[in-house]
């Protein structure tokens, strides 16, 4: 293949995930809007929402990366099944989705401590993120596999598809499982 056809090859590819993305990130975008309200009663709020979402982009960025290489190398075929390089990628993905998102919590807290601002209580920060970062990171993990695999089944190169995906779920349902943590914790507050 030449590079003008692997140029072209790419364009296409990654043009309709791309088109996809940007009306999921407006999607966000009016979520946002929705959660200015919440601002006032969890300060602290509008600062950690940047952060959770790009920490959501670089943990499952890494996860799609692993399973894309894998799938070239054919280490992993493209289905759900017990395989101990997947189970092993996903759990570490798991991992450090959850616990990025304790410490989100937590730094921002003292941040804004340290800074002087007003700031929520700490459990309600670290509550918000915990749930929001949970739910979030079984959606991105379970809809990344299944995006990249019906990628690779129909003969899409999945390096083209995970940065798009990763980030259009993640801003998706980032903001919508961190509006329903906010609604949450404020029921149980």
């Amino acid at each position: 293949m030449s590079v003008r056809e692997e140029f072209w090859s790419i364009y296409r590819e990654a043009l309709p995930i791309l088109l996809i993305a940007l009306g999921g990130g407006l999607f966000a975008g009016l979520v946002l809007e929705g959660m200015v309200e919440s601002v006032e009663r969890f300060p602290g709020l509008l600062v950690m929402i940047p952060v959770f979402l790009a920490t959501r982009g670089n943990v499952y960025g890494a996860l799609g990366g692993r399973i894309s290489s894998g799938l070239h190398q054919g280490l992993i075929e493209p289905k759900f099944e017990r395989d101990q390089r997947l189970v092993n990628a996903v759990t570490a993905s798991f991992i450090n989705g959850i616990g990025i998102s304790l410490v989100i919590g937590v730094i921002t807290w003292i941040a804004l401590l340290i800074l002087g601002w007003e700031v929520a209580a700490l459990y309600e920060l670290v509550g918000i993120m915990l749930i929001a970062g949970i739910l979030t990171s079984v959606v991105l993990i379970f809809g990344l596999l299944a995006l990249i695999f019906a990628g690779f089944k129909y003969g899409y190169d999945p390096d083209n598809l995970v940065g798009p995906i990763v980030t259009t779920l993640g801003d998706i349902f980032g903001m919508l499982f961190m509006l329903f943590a906010i609604g949450l914790v404020e029921v149980l507050v």
